[in-house]
């Protein structure tokens, strides 16, 4: 029995949310690097090195 207040598939609404947070977050990084080219290429640069360091 369903909680009053409470969508009757949690797992769906909760996806549905996951999928649109995500969304919009990679909307932003690339909103962001856009915006400030120098600091992101720098950051970019930054995580080549880094995983060209880690070793598996």
């Amino acid at each position: 029995m369903p909680k009053p207040g409470y969508p009757e598939r949690p797992d769906a609404d909760r996806s549905r949310r996951r999928a649109e947070f995500l969304r919009e977050l990679k909307e932003a990084k690339a909103l962001r690097e856009r915006v400030r080219p120098r600091r992101a290429r720098t950051a970019r640069l930054r995580l080549q090195q880094r995983m060209r360091t880690f070793r598996w």
